[in-house]
């Protein structure tokens, strides 16, 4: 079992993660976590967790599992605006054809501003990329 394990475990936190050590290497044959750093995944801050003193195993491990994350949190990012996209659309359709008055009454100036305030801020923003080139 101790070669099926990894020898990190990283317990997801709203920012970043939690690193443990696993080791299964003990007189008792059971699986130990030792607790050695926190990983912010916002700003790549490793900070050791108590007298925890990391290895250069462990921070390249934890260096590994940064870019992995960052680059899944970027991904998961760009399809939860991809589905926002499709979501406008089936609300163009709903109002379009099932609305009711009521329905459309409670969420017109709630959608018109939020469109509004995107659309500006696309605007602005492509405006800026077309200035620089």
């Amino acid at each position: 079992m101790g070669g099926d394990l990894p020898d990190y475990y990283f317990r997801i936190r709203e920012n970043g993660a939690a690193v443990f050590r696993v080791d299964t290497e003990n007189r008792q044959r059971r699986i130990e976590m030792e607790e050695i750093a926190f990983v912010n995944a916002r700003n790549g801050n490793i900070k050791p967790h108590g007298d925890a003193v990391l290895t250069e195993a462990d921070r390249a491990a934890i260096a590994d599992w940064l870019a992995a994350r960052q680059a899944q949190l970027a991904a998961r990012e760009v399809d939860d605006i991809l589905r926002a996209i499709d979501h406008l659309n089936l609300t163009a359709h709903w109002a379009q054809t099932r609305a009711t008055d009521e329905a459309l009454e409670a969420v017109t100036d709630r959608l018109l501003l939020a469109m509004h305030d995107l659309r500006s801020v696309l605007v602005r923003r492509k405006a800026e990329r077309l200035a620089k080139g």
